[in-house]
């Protein structure tokens, strides 16, 4: 029998993509609990048995001191050393959205150096100064990621007020050659987005729309692959499956966002 990868998807007030991320796992074949901070900081539960720790997407606290920083400070504050061990450890992380913030702030990303406990990088506001929520394509980079093996595009939504991707030159040079850009905006036929609305919907830099650590290990992005599990929840999916009937080829049961869950279960 193949074991199923335990995995711990982080609750908190304001947090409401949980349930579609443990759903997301379990279509995968992992085994998730949705568990609420308060539970570890009161010892209810605990990280180390867990094989993934998954922070989902939503408003943490309201996101009132800026996205994702009163969720690090709780964290760091409370439960800073075993987030610290579980990071090296032979384990995965991910950060989706809000969930990518809370690492940011946390220091778990960039990781450079497996540095987990530095402030590096940074998702501000978006250059169109509004809540964006649409569709966007990306570009999947050659990248040591275990969650991105095997692909080299994605289709995905975006719903975030806070996602333009920033860092210093020093910190995006040692993400370069560390191959730690594994996901960029792109335009449909495939070219980056250079930067230009609506395909990169932020501003973000160099097309940044997600990292990882030099393990490969720790992936945060800010684009939903939660979102996209079914074919049917793409916007145009009535258009494709005409193309696809018309090509007498199978309709997809999943969505492209399913490749990201497999590949963190097939690690294990």
């Amino acid at each position: 029998m193949t074991a199923r990868p335990r995995t711990l998807v982080l609750s908190g007030y304001g947090i409401n993509c949980e349930e579609e991320t443990a759903s997301a796992f379990a279509r995968a074949g992992a085994d998730p609990r949705i568990v609420h901070v308060n539970d570890l900081i009161d010892g209810v539960d605990r990280l180390d048995p867990y094989q993934i720790l998954a922070f989902p997407g939503g408003f943490a606290y309201g996101d009132d001191t800026g996205s994702g920083k009163a969720l690090a400070n709780r964290i760091r504050n409370n439960l800073g050393e075993e987030v610290l061990a579980f990071a090296a450890a032979d384990k995965l992380v991910i950060g989706i959205c809000n969930g990518f913030q809370v690492m940011a702030c946390l220091g778990l990303l960039p990781g450079i150096a497996r540095d987990y406990r530095s402030i590096r990088i940074a998702l501000r506001h978006n250059d169109t100064v509004r809540y964006e929520c649409r569709w966007v394509d990306l570009r999947v980079a050659p990248s040591p990621c275990v969650f991105t093996r095997g692909m080299d595009s994605l289709h995905v939504p975006v719903a975030h007020g806070e996602g333009k991707f920033h860092a210093g030159p020093d910190v995006m040079d040692a993400l370069r050659r560390g191959r730690q850009i594994v996901l960029q905006y792109a335009r449909p036929d495939g070219t980056l987005a250079g930067g230009a609305f609506p395909c990169n919907p932020n501003g973000s830099l160099e097309d940044v729309a997600g990292i990882c650590d030099e393990t490969g290990r720790i992936f945060g992005l800010m684009p939903h692959p939660e979102r996209h599990v079914d074919f049917t929840h793409r916007e145009d999916w009535p258009y494709r499956k005409e193309l696809l009937r018309r090509q007498g080829i199978p309709l997809p049961e999943e969505g492209e966002g399913m490749r990201i869950f497999h590949n963190a279960v097939t690690y294990f």
